[in-house]
């Protein structure tokens, strides 16, 4: 059975939305038009794990939902958290998440449970119904709760999601975590720049026009750009503006991102902690999808669309193509030259074992271990380098501002020699 999107007037004109279920387009239209209702569209809401190539402003309007529609991390392991606690203990799917309902303080949330919930009672299985909200159930989550159904295992496989995606928000909270301080730290050097060059530079400037004393070169730049930031604020922020929305644009352009996330993974340290932060999202995606039982291709299409990096994503792409062409899972990997020899060494000994999801799991408590020490490595090192430049920045500011002070001293102990 399908499942299909309308939009329609009834017989009273008024509008409204929802879905059904059909084995056909006709089907579905024959039951709207039943109802005596005027259609105005229906649509299939089913799609593969690919969903072809969007447009920029497919990307766009998608980005614009998923922050409309979407709820956090956080919020998301504790449902699932807790629809495997209640349905392991013997409560049906809909009595579950009828009290999941109840409880919850997120509003938006709040609604979507509620749509869950009328939906199972239509007939809707679990997936199908997470199938309606794209912008809170990837495809990874939907296609594991479908696998789950398919096998009979669906408690199971709730409680392996909710361990995964435990270790996917502990992984992106050690990460944040270790960026947080380096983010604040160039924001507040931000703010002070703006507010020597805003409000002291043209102090320093009218004291030397009252002079009217030549003014060396590096003093005279910084009057000049001072004087363009009071005399162009709407300007200044608007250029600001500009310039983080064209990188925005690019960065959702395929080649933009390519490019961008290239260069993420080369940063030094940084660069390092964000790659094994991936390769540990990879291998532990890779396992859980494996332990479901989903196909290779299928998980691999899955796998691409979870990293959340352009570079790998091309890797596993391409990857894919040669597994398709008779290649190994390790040998179409290896191709790609992206991927750590470990991870290569442990999908190669799980191809020839048969136990790939258990060694991809060690894989990913290898790569976490790395991000967790990496993380050390930069809490240590990102302080003092910070301290430099912020100092290095806002020293030669100063500096700057006092040349002509010094400039005057050296003249006036010249004058009395």
């Amino acid at each position: 059975m399908a499942v299909f999107r309308y939009i329609i007037k009834d017989v009273k004109g008024a509008r409204s939305e929802g879905t059904l279920k059909a084995s056909s387009m006709d089907e579905a239209i024959d039951k709207l038009t039943k109802e005596g209702s005027t259609i105005i569209s229906v649509k299939s809401t089913e799609e593969g794990a690919f969903k072809g190539k969007l447009s920029l402003f497919d990307k766009i309007m998608l980005t614009l939902y998923k922050i409309r529609t979407g709820v956090s991390l956080k919020t998301l392991v504790f449902f699932t958290r807790q629809l495997q606690t209640m349905f392991s203990a013997g409560l049906t799917i809909e009595r579950a998440l009828t009290n999941l309902e109840r409880d919850e303080k997120n509003k938006r949330f709040k609604k979507v449970l509620k749509k869950l919930s009328e939906d199972i009672k239509k007939g809707f299985s679990l997936s199908e119904a997470f199938e309606q909200h794209p912008g809170i159930f990837s495809n990874l989550y939907v296609s594991l709760v479908k696998a789950g159904e398919a096998s009979g295992t669906l408690h199971t496989i709730l409680d392996e999601l909710s361990e995964y995606l435990e270790k996917v928000q502990d992984t992106k909270r050690k990460v944040w975590s270790a960026l947080a301080y380096p983010i604040f730290i160039l924001c507040f050097l931000v703010v002070v720049v703006w507010v020597l060059f805003y409000y002291i530079i043209p102090l320093f400037a009218k004291v030397y026009a009252n002079f009217g004393a030549d003014l060396p070169v590096p003093t005279l730049a910084a009057i000049a750009i001072s004087n363009f930031i009071r005399g162009h604020v709407f300007y200044a922020i608007l250029i600001i503006i500009t310039i983080f929305m064209a990188l925005f644009l690019f960065y959702l352009s395929d080649r933009g991102r390519y490019i961008i996330d290239g260069f993420y993974r080369k940063i030094p340290v940084i660069g390092s902690l964000l790659n094994n932060s991936i390769m540990n999202k990879f291998s532990r995606t890779f396992s859980i999808l494996m332990y479901a039982g989903v196909p290779i291709m299928e998980t691999m299409e899955l796998v691409e669309n979870v990293v959340q990096n352009a570079v790998i994503e091309r890797a596993v792409k391409k990857a894919r193509v040669m597994v398709k062409e008779g290649y190994s899972v390790a040998g179409a990997f290896k191709k790609t030259r992206v991927f750590p020899p470990t991870l290569l060494q442990l999908i190669s000994t799980g191809e020839e074992t048969g136990d790939m999801d258990k060694l991809l799991g060690k894989a990913a408590d290898f790569f976490e271990k790395l991000v967790d020490s990496v993380i050390d490595r930069l809490t240590s090192l990102i302080e003092p380098l910070l301290i430099i430049l912020m100092a290095g920045l806002v020293g030669s500011i100063i500096i700057v501002i006092y040349l002509p002070v010094f400039y005057l001293g050296m003249a006036i102990s010249t004058g009395v020699k």
